[in-house]
Formats: C-alpha cells, sequence, structure tokens
C-alpha cells in the first residue's frame, strides 16, 4: 500500500508549506525551528462535517491517521488501532497502546450489537496495598513501579480488531510508526507535561524528551526510535510480544530493577474482556456507557437525577441548573462509593440505580437551595487532564468512543528504555481505605476507573458519541454533555465548548471562569465552595445524522476549544 509515502508526502507539505509541493514523495526534509512550529497544532473551533464518516481525536497527526484508514476502505475498528496507536507518540503522557489502559464502547452495525471492551487490566498478583496505606507521602509513590499495574491497552485493540477489523493488522500501524521515526513537534500541553514530570523522568528519558538537560517545549522536535522499534514488532507479531514476548520481557526487566509488583505471568495470564454495556433512557434517547467493572455508572445516574427537573427549562449554566446539577452528581458518587465494584467482588444494582424511582428518591432528598457537603474518606481523587479520548464513525455506521490513560501524566514515570514504552501508575488510584474496600488494589482484582466512554443512541442507531479525559471529573463531564445536547438541543462544537462544573474532593466545586460572576456568586451563597479554574476536561464528540432510508449521511465531529484536538470529517469522494 502507499501510505508511508503519503504519509511522507502530508509532513513534508506541513514542514514546509506548498513550496514543498515538488518534493519526492519518498523525502522528508529535515525539521527546522520554523517549521517545526507548523507541525503543532491548534485546535479546531468550527466544528467538522463529513458524509463518509468522522474523527475527533486530542491531536491532529493521530485524527488524520485514523482518516487515512477510513480513506482506505477500512472500518471505524481499525481506525480506532491507528487513532491510538500514534496518539502514543503524539500524546505521550496521556495514553500508550502498550503500558496503559482504557475503556472502548463500540456499536457494531452489521450485528446491531453495542458491547464494552475493557482494557483495564487486573492488579498484579504480589500487590500489596499496604505499602500506599503506609506511604508518607502518596503523590511520591505514584511516580514508581510499585503503581505500575498489568496494561491492558494492547490486548484490547488486538481483540477489538480481531472481533471487528477489516484491514491487516500491520497497515493500521503505518502512521505511529512515521511520526515514531520521524519525530512530532511538541505541542504547547505535552511541553507542559514534560516539565511537570522532568524530575520523574530517568536519564535516557531525559535524552529523548529533553535536549542539554532541559526539557523539550513547544515547537521543538521529538523523536521516539525505540518506541518505533517496538511498534514495528508487534505490526509484525501482534500483542503476544507485550503479553510473554520480548517487549514483556524488557518491562518485568525494568519492573524488577525498581522493586514493583508487576511480573511476567501478569503479562502472560492478561486477556481482553468484554462485557454488557449499561444504559437508561433519557428523555426518549438511549444513553449507554460501561458498566461493572467500570464506575461509569455514576453518569447516567446523574443524568437520571436530571430528568425529574424540567432542564430545559432551567436553563443553560444558570445557577438553578448548575446547583442542581452538582448535587446530583455528589448523589451519584456517593452511590459509586458504596456500590462500585467488579461483577465477581461487589457486582452494583443497576436495575436499582439505573430506576426512576431511585432518581426520584434522590431528587426529593436535594435541596434546591442549599449545597451539601462531600469529604468521603480516604485519598481525594484526582481532577487532572491526564487521559485521552477518542470517536470513531465510519460510512457504514460502526461507532467507537475509546478513554485511554497512564493514570498521572505519563503515569508512573517508568519508561521502559529498550522499548521507549512509559507504564501507568493506574495502582495509586485505588481506594485504599479502609482496607479489602472493593476498590482497595487487591490482587488479581479487576481495576476501576471514572473513565465513561458514551454512545447515545436514538430509534436504535447511533446519534452521538462522547467522552471526554478529568480523571474524576469525567463521569460529570459526560453527563452534562448529554444533557447539552439533548435537553438543549446544541450543536456538537457549542456543546464540547460550553463551560462546565464538577464538583471536587474534598468538597469543593470547580466552576469554569467563564460562568458569569453572578453566578458564581449566587452558587458560593448556597454553600458551595466555588473554585474557578480554565475548563474542565477536553471532550470529543461526534454527531450522526440519517437518509430517509436510515443510512448515515452527515457526520458532525467537534474537539474542545481549550484543547489542541481536531475533528475531521471524510467525504463519499476521497474514500475507497
Amino acid at each position: 500500500m502507499k501510505t508511508r509515502k503519503k504519509l511522507a508526502l502530508f509532513s513534508a507539505m506541513a514542514f514546509a508549506g506548498l513550496g514543498c509541493l515538488g518534493c519526492a514523495e519518498d523525502t522528508v526534509e529535515t525539521p527546522t525551528q520554523e517549521t517545526q512550529a507548523v507541525d503543532t497544532p491548534v485546535a479546531r473551533t468550527d466544528g467538522a462535517t463529513g458524509d463518509a464518516g468522522m474523527i475527533a481525536s486530542a491531536h491532529r497527526r493521530a485524527t488524520e491517521a485514523g482518516i487515512e484508514i477510513l480513506e482506505l476502505g477500512g472500518n471505524a475498528f481499525d481506525a480506532a488501532v491507528a487513532v491510538a496507536s500514534t496518539l502514543t507518540v503524539v500524546e505521550p503522557m496521556n495514553s500508550n497502546i502498550f503500558g496503559g489502559y482504557g475503556t472502548l464502547i463500540i456499536y457494531d452495525a452489521e450485528r446491531g450489537e453495542l458491547r464494552y471492551l475493557d482494557n483495564n487490566g487486573r492488579f498484579p498478583k504480589a500487590t500489596n496495598s499496604d505499602v500506599f496505606r503506609e506511604a508518607s507521602d502518596l503523590q511520591d509513590m505514584m511516580r514508581t513501579a510499585k503503581a505500575v499495574s498489568t496494561p491492558g491497552n494492547l490486548h484490547g485493540f488486538e481483540a477489538l480488531w480481531k472481533e471487528h477489523g477489516s484491514m491487516a493488522w500491520a497497515e493500521l500501524w503505518e502512521a505511529a510508526i512515521f511520526h515514531a521515526d520521524e519525530g512530532v513537534g511538541v505541542t504547547a500541553p505535552l511541553g507542559r507535561a514534560i516539565a511537570g514530570a522532568w524530575g520523574h523522568f530517568s536519564d535516557r528519558a531525559k535524552e529523548i524528551y529533553g535536549a542539554g538537560g532541559e526539557p523539550f517545549g513547544e515547537g521543538d522536535w521529538l523523536g521516539q526510535h525505540e518506541l518505533a522499534a517496538s511498534m514495528r514488532t508487534v505490526a509484525a507479531d501482534g500483542a503476544a510480544a507485550l503479553y510473554g514476548g520480548s517487549i514483556g520481557e524488557a518491562v518485568i526487566a525494568e519492573i524488577e530493577r525498581r522493586d514493583g509488583f508487576l511480573a511476567m505471568a501478569d503479562l502472560v495470564e492478561h486477556e481482553a474482556e468484554w462485557f454488557e454495556p449499561i444504559s437508561i433512557d433519557y428523555r426518549g434517547y438511549e444513553v449507554v456507557t460501561a458498566g461493572a467493572p467500570s464506575n461509569s455508572f455514576a453518569a447516567l445516574v446523574a443524568a437520571g437525577i436530571m430528568t425529574r427537573y424540567d432542564t430545559a427549562a432551567l436553563g443553560s449554566n444558570t445557577t438553578a441548573y448548575l446547583h442542581r446539577f452538582a448535587e446530583a452528581t455528589k448523589h451519584a458518587f456517593w452511590a459509586r462509593l458504596k456500590y462500585a465494584g467488579g461483577p465477581e467482588v461487589n457486582p452494583p444494582p443497576f436495575d436499582m440505580l439505573l430506576s426512576e424511582g431511585y432518581w426520584q428518591e434522590q431528587a426529593d432528598a436535594l435541596d434546591e437551595d442549599r449545597a451539601s457537603g462531600f469529604d468521603p474518606p480516604g485519598p481525594t481523587s484526582t481532577e487532572d487532564a491526564d487521559t485521552t479520548h477518542f470517536v470513531v464513525a465510519d460510512r457504514w455506521g460502526n461507532v467507537v468512543s475509546a478513554t485511554i490513560t497512564l493514570g498521572q501524566g505519563f503515569g508512573s514515570a517508568v519508561l521502559v528504555e529498550e522499548a521507549g514504552i512509559w507504564l501507568n501508575n493506574s495502582m495509586a488510584y485505588s481506594t485504599y481505605e479502609p482496607k479489602g474496600n472493593p476498590m482497595d488494589a487487591t490482587p488479581g482484582n479487576r481495576k476501576h476507573s471514572s473513565k465513561s466512554p458514551t454512545i447515545i443512541m436514538q430509534n436504535g442507531r447511533p446519534w452521538a458519541a462522547i467522552g471526554s479525559p478529568g480523571g474524576h471529573t469525567i463521569p460529570q463531564t459526560v453527563a452534562q454533555l448529554a444533557i447539552n445536547l439533548i435537553d438543549f438541543e446544541m450543536d456538537a462544537q457549542t456543546a464540547v465548548d460550553t463551560p462546565r462544573v464538577a464538583f471536587a474532593e474534598p468538597d469543593a466545586l470547580l466552576v469554569d471562569e467563564r460562568v458569569s460572576e453572578r453566578v458564581r456568586a449566587e452558587l458560593e451563597a448556597m454553600g458551595h465552595n466555588v473554585r474557578p479554574t480554565r475548563g474542565i476536561g477536553l471532550p470529543h464528540v461526534l454527531r450522526i445524522e440519517y437518509d430517509a432510508d436510515g443510512r448515515p449521511a452527515r457526520f458532525v465531529g467537534a474537539a474542545d476549544s481549550n484543547g489542541v484536538g481536531t475533528a475531521v470529517g471524510l467525504d463519499a469522494e476521497t474514500a475507497r
């Protein structure tokens, strides 16, 4: 295929502008400081449309990698592998198809089937969560090999491709390999993440992500040759290279050197797991997200409680609306603390939690004039955006909504130097008190998280796909996106750009600084501990419209204007 040549030509044009149109397809100019800045993406803020597919992700290069797969005749599931692998290269702090974990909701149009793919893995068999309970500084412990849990992304994306893909596996990795080898421009978010984690980097990591002992910043050029080599191995040998093969051996050697819990047996015994998603009827739309072992149900509970109000009449981002939403979300998160757990350990009572009767009980208990407190025991939750979300839809109506992460920015800050792979720190996001609770880091148990990729159905077909990074705030962002699209009838771009709120532990209400000072003051007067912030989450959204015969006819996508993400639509005349 001609993918490699096409990528080379496109990248050369990006480096040098139109003057490079005469360059040979096989060549790429060495980037200068001036041309490096050209490759640094900016957010697309006007939305995007297409009639044969849509992708929205956190980086232009990743979106383009997926679009190229769709152009070549691949489906949404093929494109998702290309997007995820390329994000590993261009957004290394937020996700890693090797060392990370994630959650996917997919819709297979041919089967008419919604599925939940859990890439979160299980805690290593040697896990001893006492080291986290006894740690004098949990933040420091998060940046060690002990925080590394079994990575599940690679097995998950391979399973997605094996069961639903259509193209050759190796083709899906070409864009990622190209960008890892040839390099990419450092974005402002990546530059900030490198600087923030620099003190935890090994000497080799500093050589890759910096120069002259200083971290790379925006506009610098990042090449990742060891990562490219690992990707070539996986493109040829599949996920087995990590789960027992040569890459796995390199991972375990690094973990053993740093005294972590992960062992080869954890990798060898790992497998991708499919589960049934859960859903609610939200004003005639079916809102679908991940069930157990994910904790995504908090998004559905919060949205369900809001059905007890005439949300459209309350108005977008009014004091009355934001207060009710914040309180509904607190009720949802108390339920999450009480009922969260894997299907084998503490299966949540979804029949009760997702029922109108339960929502009405919570709404009746909600004080419409005063804020309630929320200060649970144990470590406070993260509110950062060190995760990534992307959405993909193809001409046949297949849809992928995927949230993947390393945990914190650059995860554990453990770089497998031989392989160029960052490892997660998901162990540190457990709830350690009391010991043995369903969300404790128990050997062999599944991890739990807030990742809430979501597909919204109407008349039995995908109507929208939504999701966001943001740690503890993810279910809150997802619920607000659904409300924006359905209750307030916003277009995709307006839905993602409208300011949001999110409560944060212990007992604070994050409010986007674009919300009016009057509303913020009124919320404060109601007892909310208001903390103004610049944006909450970085969601990506797509919408699908259908023709009279029920075939996808128009796709609309959007990326949050606070980030550097991009939505790109595919037109039928450019697709095979």
